[in-house]
């Protein structure tokens, strides 16, 4: 799960947990994923169950997401699920926001979500099996005021979604 050390992610990834699931957290802080690890772990349904946080920026560098991942499925395992949550959002008109912003969430946003389903897709495929899920918001259907910047991201994401269903 990433961006899995707060909101929607951490949620997501406290569900998968109670079902049993394996997980890997991966966030930019490693206090707050160690803090949420502490949290999930109060949810297990048996004693095999194992919470594997990483930190890492996943839209920095793809080849760094790639190396996490393959670490991450050395020690639990190929990947059944990925849950794409990482995201940041910044409000204010169009000609109010600062251009670097809009830079920084596609980034976040779009790329965010390329990077690890890259990674892992491949193994997926291999294996005839496995998810991928991208989290995006109401901005990815249609355009909302204040949200030049943050809208867009979310399109895109949905438009890898369909593409990528379709590919595979």
């Amino acid at each position: 799960v990433t961006g899995g050390s707060s909101g929607i992610g951490k949620c997501i990834a406290i569900e998968c947990y109670k079902q049993g699931a394996f997980i890997t957290l991966i966030a930019r802080d490693e206090n707050k994923l160690l803090q949420t690890k502490k949290e999930i772990e109060k949810y297990s349904v048996n004693d095999k169950q194992v919470v594997l946080c990483i930190s890492v920026d996943v839209s920095k560098d793809y080849e760094q997401v790639e190396n996490v991942l393959k670490q991450a499925q050395e020690k639990l395992g190929p990947v059944d699920m990925l849950v794409n949550c990482a995201g940041t959002s910044v409000t204010g008109k169009f000609e109010d926001i600062e251009v670097n912003s809009f830079e920084r969430l596609m980034a976040v946003n779009y790329l965010g979500s390329v990077y690890p389903s890259r990674a892992v897709i491949a193994t997926m495929k291999e294996r005839r099996m496995g998810r991928i899920v991208f989290v995006s918001s109401q901005a990815g259907q249609l355009g909302l005021f204040g949200y030049t910047a943050y809208s867009p991201t979310k399109f895109a994401l949905r438009g890898l979604a369909e593409a990528l269903q379709m590919e595979v």
